[in-house]
């Protein structure tokens, strides 16, 4: 039980971490501009309508590989299960993602893609778990 807690913990501070690196990255290739306020929402929608295409799929690239490598890492630490790991890693990287798109203006096409990539890629990560035998399952 311990166990199942804790790597659906290691795998949502995982994703979390993922998301906040690639889009770290996204920030360092694509820089926002140092007098733009955040707290004006039109100034936000505005800077957000002009980036470029590749600047916000930094976003949806991290949303997804947070969730698929999440998702693996709580999979690989329980050993079990994995759609629980599924279910809660990638619907909290999907709520996170969720909330994102209602606070800041986002291109239409990328919230009809983003939203559904995050849970292919919880599904992916799944499908793709290793079925494996808990260690107190083992036979000596």
């Amino acid at each position: 039980m311990l166990r199942s807690i804790g790597a659906g913990v290691v795998g949502l501070v995982t994703a979390i971490l993922l998301v906040w690196l690639i889009e770290l990255i996204g920030h360092a290739v694509y820089p926002p501009p140092v007098d733009i306020d955040f707290s004006d929402s039109e100034a936000v929608r505005v800077y957000i309508a002009a980036l470029p295409v590749a600047a916000v799929l930094f976003v949806g690239v991290a949303w997804v590989i947070g969730t698929f490598v999440g998702i693996s890492v709580a999979c690989r630490i329980g050993g079990a299960r994995p759609l629980i790991y599924a279910v809660f890693v990638g619907g909290f990287v999907l709520a996170g993602a969720i909330t994102m798109l209602i606070i800041i203006p986002h291109p239409w096409w990328f919230t009809v893609v983003s939203l559904p990539a995050i849970i292919a890629a919880a599904y992916a990560a799944m499908r793709l778990a290793p079925r494996s035998i808990r260690p107190e399952t083992q036979s000596q």
